[in-house]
Protein backbone atom coordinates (compact mmCIF):
# COMPACT_ATOMS: atom_id res chain seq x y z
CA UNK A 1 0.00 0.00 0.00
CA UNK A 2 0.89 3.39 -1.36
CA UNK A 3 2.05 6.12 1.91
CA UNK A 4 0.49 9.17 1.80
CA UNK A 5 1.63 12.51 -0.14
CA UNK A 6 2.12 14.90 2.49
CA UNK A 7 2.49 18.83 1.37
CA UNK A 8 4.36 20.60 4.38
CA UNK A 9 4.14 24.10 4.09
CA UNK A 10 5.01 27.36 6.81
CA UNK A 11 5.24 30.99 6.86
CA UNK A 12 8.24 31.55 8.51
CA UNK A 13 10.72 30.33 6.19
CA UNK A 14 11.72 26.98 4.35
CA UNK A 15 15.09 27.30 7.20
CA UNK A 16 12.88 27.74 10.24
CA UNK A 17 12.91 25.62 13.16
CA UNK A 18 9.76 24.93 13.25
CA UNK A 19 9.34 23.32 9.86
CA UNK A 20 12.04 21.43 10.66
CA UNK A 21 10.37 19.78 13.39
CA UNK A 22 7.19 18.95 10.93
CA UNK A 23 8.70 17.41 8.61
CA UNK A 24 10.22 14.86 11.07
CA UNK A 25 7.41 13.99 12.16
CA UNK A 26 5.29 13.87 9.12
CA UNK A 27 8.01 11.15 7.63
CA UNK A 28 6.81 8.73 9.91
CA UNK A 29 3.12 9.01 8.31
CA UNK A 30 4.33 9.50 5.05
CA UNK A 31 6.25 10.87 1.53
CA UNK A 32 6.71 14.44 2.56
CA UNK A 33 7.02 16.72 0.15
CA UNK A 34 8.17 20.37 0.90
CA UNK A 35 7.16 24.01 -0.73
CA UNK A 36 7.59 26.79 2.04
CA UNK A 37 8.61 30.36 1.07
CA UNK A 38 11.82 31.75 1.07
CA UNK A 39 12.27 34.35 3.82
CA UNK A 40 9.26 34.86 6.94
CA UNK A 41 6.02 35.61 5.48
CA UNK A 42 4.22 36.05 8.84
CA UNK A 43 0.87 38.15 8.63
CA UNK A 44 0.47 37.70 4.99
CA UNK A 45 -2.73 35.86 5.72
CA UNK A 46 -4.51 34.63 2.30
CA UNK A 47 -2.66 36.85 0.37
CA UNK A 48 -1.80 35.76 -2.94
CA UNK A 49 0.87 37.48 -5.63
CA UNK A 50 -0.46 38.64 -8.97
CA UNK A 51 1.79 41.04 -10.15
CA UNK A 52 5.51 39.75 -10.10
CA UNK A 53 6.81 36.77 -10.75
CA UNK A 54 7.21 33.80 -8.62
CA UNK A 55 9.93 31.93 -8.47
CA UNK A 56 10.47 28.08 -7.11
CA UNK A 57 13.94 27.01 -6.61
CA UNK A 58 14.78 23.05 -5.73
CA UNK A 59 16.74 22.93 -2.28
CA UNK A 60 18.56 20.67 0.08
CA UNK A 61 17.24 21.41 3.01
CA UNK A 62 15.88 18.58 4.57
CA UNK A 63 17.26 14.96 4.87
CA UNK A 64 15.87 13.03 2.04
CA UNK A 65 12.75 14.96 1.04
CA UNK A 66 11.88 16.89 -1.95
CA UNK A 67 11.89 20.38 -0.93
CA UNK A 68 11.25 23.62 -3.07
CA UNK A 69 11.59 27.29 -1.62
CA UNK A 70 8.76 29.94 -3.43
CA UNK A 71 9.27 33.56 -3.42
CA UNK A 72 5.62 34.21 -3.26
CA UNK A 73 3.40 33.76 -0.08
CA UNK A 74 2.56 30.53 1.87
CA UNK A 75 -0.85 30.32 -0.12
CA UNK A 76 1.57 31.01 -3.46
CA UNK A 77 3.24 27.66 -2.20
CA UNK A 78 0.35 25.63 -1.59
CA UNK A 79 -1.02 26.56 -4.80
CA UNK A 80 2.39 25.93 -7.04
CA UNK A 81 2.74 23.10 -5.15
CA UNK A 82 -0.51 21.53 -6.09
CA UNK A 83 -0.89 23.11 -9.89
CA UNK A 84 2.53 22.66 -10.85
CA UNK A 85 5.06 20.74 -8.88
CA UNK A 86 2.27 17.92 -7.93
CA UNK A 87 -0.06 18.59 -10.98
CA UNK A 88 -0.27 14.49 -11.72
CA UNK A 89 -0.37 13.12 -8.27
CA UNK A 90 -2.99 13.38 -5.49
CA UNK A 91 -2.15 14.98 -2.21
CA UNK A 92 -3.48 13.17 0.43
CA UNK A 93 -2.53 15.83 3.54
CA UNK A 94 -1.42 19.29 4.11
CA UNK A 95 0.37 20.18 7.20
CA UNK A 96 1.30 23.97 7.44
CA UNK A 97 3.47 24.90 10.54
CA UNK A 98 5.14 24.43 13.07
CA UNK A 99 4.18 28.13 13.49
CA UNK A 100 6.46 30.14 16.25
CA UNK A 101 3.81 31.86 17.93
CA UNK A 102 0.34 31.34 18.67
CA UNK A 103 -2.53 31.33 15.88
CA UNK A 104 -5.40 31.08 18.14
CA UNK A 105 -8.90 33.52 18.43
CA UNK A 106 -8.71 35.82 15.78
CA UNK A 107 -5.21 35.41 14.38
CA UNK A 108 -6.23 32.56 12.24
CA UNK A 109 -7.50 35.52 9.85
CA UNK A 110 -3.95 37.29 9.35
CA UNK A 111 -2.13 33.60 9.90
CA UNK A 112 -0.20 32.98 6.97
CA UNK A 113 0.23 29.29 8.62
CA UNK A 114 -3.24 28.65 8.47
CA UNK A 115 -4.16 30.20 5.05
CA UNK A 116 -1.92 28.07 3.63
CA UNK A 117 -4.14 25.17 5.07
CA UNK A 118 -7.24 26.68 4.72
CA UNK A 119 -5.86 27.11 0.77
CA UNK A 120 -5.29 23.18 0.51
CA UNK A 121 -8.57 22.25 2.58
CA UNK A 122 -10.43 24.66 -0.14
CA UNK A 123 -8.56 22.39 -2.76
CA UNK A 124 -10.06 19.13 -1.43
CA UNK A 125 -7.37 18.34 0.85
CA UNK A 126 -7.64 17.19 4.42
CA UNK A 127 -5.19 20.06 6.28
CA UNK A 128 -3.56 21.47 9.53
CA UNK A 129 -1.84 23.76 10.50
CA UNK A 130 0.40 23.45 13.95
CA UNK A 131 1.39 26.78 16.25
CA UNK A 132 3.65 26.49 19.15
CA UNK A 133 3.20 29.45 21.51
CA UNK A 134 6.93 30.44 21.88
CA UNK A 135 7.94 33.15 19.86
CA UNK A 136 11.91 32.94 19.76
CA UNK A 137 13.95 31.27 16.89
CA UNK A 138 15.38 28.86 19.20
CA UNK A 139 12.13 27.53 20.84
CA UNK A 140 11.97 24.08 21.85
CA UNK A 141 10.14 22.05 19.52
CA UNK A 142 10.16 18.63 21.16
CA UNK A 143 7.16 18.48 23.08
CA UNK A 144 5.31 19.49 20.22
CA UNK A 145 6.66 17.29 17.83
CA UNK A 146 5.84 14.13 20.23
CA UNK A 147 2.24 15.27 20.66
CA UNK A 148 1.83 16.30 17.01
CA UNK A 149 2.66 12.44 16.22
CA UNK A 150 0.17 11.48 18.43
CA UNK A 151 -2.58 13.41 17.10
CA UNK A 152 -1.06 12.31 13.16
CA UNK A 153 -1.70 9.06 14.63
CA UNK A 154 -5.19 9.36 15.71
CA UNK A 155 -6.31 10.27 12.51
CA UNK A 156 -3.48 8.91 9.86
CA UNK A 157 -3.80 5.19 11.45
CA UNK A 158 -7.03 5.09 13.27
CA UNK A 159 -8.87 6.75 10.39
CA UNK A 160 -12.00 7.92 12.69
CA UNK A 161 -11.60 11.26 9.71
CA UNK A 162 -12.04 10.25 6.23
CA UNK A 163 -13.60 13.39 4.63
CA UNK A 164 -11.80 16.80 4.06
CA UNK A 165 -11.66 19.01 7.39
CA UNK A 166 -8.82 22.05 8.46
CA UNK A 167 -7.79 21.94 12.01
CA UNK A 168 -6.31 25.08 13.47
CA UNK A 169 -3.85 23.47 16.36
CA UNK A 170 -2.01 25.33 19.33
CA UNK A 171 0.27 23.84 21.58
CA UNK A 172 1.37 25.69 24.76
CA UNK A 173 4.69 26.36 25.52
CA UNK A 174 5.08 23.76 28.62
CA UNK A 175 6.85 20.72 28.85
CA UNK A 176 5.32 17.55 27.70
CA UNK A 177 4.12 16.09 31.30
CA UNK A 178 2.56 19.24 32.60
CA UNK A 179 0.14 19.68 29.01
CA UNK A 180 -3.13 17.76 29.78
CA UNK A 181 -4.14 16.55 26.51
CA UNK A 182 -6.00 17.45 23.72
CA UNK A 183 -9.47 19.97 23.70
CA UNK A 184 -11.61 20.69 20.70
CA UNK A 185 -12.79 23.72 21.65
CA UNK A 186 -14.06 26.83 19.51
CA UNK A 187 -12.37 30.11 18.47
CA UNK A 188 -12.37 32.78 21.21
CA UNK A 189 -13.84 36.05 20.31
CA UNK A 190 -10.74 38.00 20.78
CA UNK A 191 -9.42 40.51 18.93
CA UNK A 192 -6.06 43.21 18.80
CA UNK A 193 -6.25 46.51 20.43
CA UNK A 194 -4.08 48.14 17.84
CA UNK A 195 -1.41 51.14 17.95
CA UNK A 196 0.99 52.64 15.36
CA UNK A 197 4.21 54.41 16.72
CA UNK A 198 5.22 57.26 14.79
CA UNK A 199 9.08 57.85 14.43
CA UNK A 200 10.91 59.77 11.99
CA UNK A 201 13.47 58.14 9.56
CA UNK A 202 17.20 59.83 8.86
CA UNK A 203 15.44 61.62 6.09
CA UNK A 204 13.09 63.79 8.10
CA UNK A 205 10.04 61.64 6.68
CA UNK A 206 7.76 60.03 9.01
CA UNK A 207 7.11 55.91 9.11
CA UNK A 208 4.65 53.68 11.20
CA UNK A 209 5.84 50.66 13.24
CA UNK A 210 1.97 48.39 14.00
CA UNK A 211 1.98 47.36 17.66
CA UNK A 212 -0.87 46.92 20.00
CA UNK A 213 -2.40 44.42 22.96
CA UNK A 214 -4.31 41.81 22.81
CA UNK A 215 -7.88 41.87 23.97
CA UNK A 216 -9.66 38.49 25.47
CA UNK A 217 -12.76 39.25 27.35
CA UNK A 218 -14.31 35.98 26.32
CA UNK A 219 -14.00 34.24 29.09
CA UNK A 220 -16.15 30.85 28.71
CA UNK A 221 -14.72 27.61 28.80
CA UNK A 222 -15.01 26.22 25.36
CA UNK A 223 -12.93 28.36 23.44
CA UNK A 224 -9.32 27.97 22.08
CA UNK A 225 -7.69 30.77 24.34
CA UNK A 226 -9.39 28.98 27.15
CA UNK A 227 -8.18 25.63 27.19
CA UNK A 228 -4.08 26.79 26.13
CA UNK A 229 -4.53 28.89 29.35
CA UNK A 230 -5.68 25.81 31.26
CA UNK A 231 -2.88 23.67 30.17
CA UNK A 232 -4.10 21.71 26.91
CA UNK A 233 -3.20 21.74 23.45
CA UNK A 234 -6.48 23.65 21.51
CA UNK A 235 -7.55 22.25 18.29
CA UNK A 236 -10.29 23.82 16.04
CA UNK A 237 -12.52 22.77 13.21
CA UNK A 238 -12.15 25.29 10.77
CA UNK A 239 -13.65 26.42 7.63
CA UNK A 240 -13.07 29.07 4.41
CA UNK A 241 -16.82 29.38 4.35
CA UNK A 242 -17.39 33.20 6.30
CA UNK A 243 -21.35 33.82 5.89
CA UNK A 244 -23.26 34.76 8.89
CA UNK A 245 -26.58 32.06 8.51
CA UNK A 246 -27.81 33.58 11.28
CA UNK A 247 -28.02 36.88 9.94
CA UNK A 248 -30.02 35.69 6.54
CA UNK A 249 -33.24 36.08 7.50
CA UNK A 250 -32.64 38.91 8.99
CA UNK A 251 -31.88 40.71 6.31
CA UNK A 252 -34.44 38.91 3.73
CA UNK A 253 -36.33 42.00 3.93
CA UNK A 254 -33.89 43.75 1.28
CA UNK A 255 -35.85 41.02 -0.99
CA UNK A 256 -38.92 42.75 -0.87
Amino acid sequence: MAKPLILVTNDDGITAPGIKALVNVAKLFGEVFVVAPDKPQSGKGHGITISDPIRLRKVEVFDGVESYECSGTPVDCVKLGKTVLLKDRKIDFCLSGINHGTNSSINIIYSGTMSAAMEAHLEGIPSIGFSLLDYSFDADFSTAERYIAELLTQIFHKKKINDNFLLNVNIPALPYDRIKGFKVCRQADARWIEEYIEATDPKGLKYYWLTGSFNHDDTTEDTDNYALEQGYISIVPSQYDLTDYNKIPKFKFLEE
